[in-house]
């Protein structure tokens, strides 16, 4: 099961580059528990439970404030029910023009082919200075 769900996983990265928000959303449970990174920009709903919560909260936030937003994985960890990723953000925001590159640690609890939970961890200050 481990390599499905890294297999899985790698895969939400994939749709994410290509902008195929469906694809990503049919892998998340509908009870899935989304949490951005304490003091994170898009923390202020947290917890999103269940997909649409987080297309609204989350990516439909993300395609309206930046230009060129990429999340690139370096490394997917095989934890077994567990999957947890290492990576960079890059983006642009679009009302300051201030750019960031920020490491990024994602931690997914899986289940039955579906993502259970997400805990997303990165550099707020970063993210905070450059919307402001």
């Amino acid at each position: 099961m481990s390599e499905e769900n890294v297999g899985m996983i790698r895969g939400l990265y994939e749709a994410f580059g290509r902008g195929d928000v469906p694809a990503i959303l049919s892998k998340l449970d509908k009870e899935v528990v989304w949490l951005e990174a304490e003091s994170f920009i898009y923390a202020d709903r947290n917890p999103y439970i269940g997909p649409q919560a987080v297309l609204e909260g989350v990516f439909m936030r993300i395609v309206s404030d930046w230009d060129n937003f990429t999340v690139t994985p370096e490394a997917i960890l095989d934890a077994g029910d567990q999957v947890v990723t290492l990576g960079i953000y890059a983006g642009t925001h679009k009302k300051t023009g201030k750019a960031v590159r920020a490491q990024m640690v994602h931690v997914w609890n899986l289940a039955n082919g579906k993502a259970v939970k997400f805990q997303q961890y990165t550099d707020t200050k970063q993210f905070a200075d450059s919307v402001s």
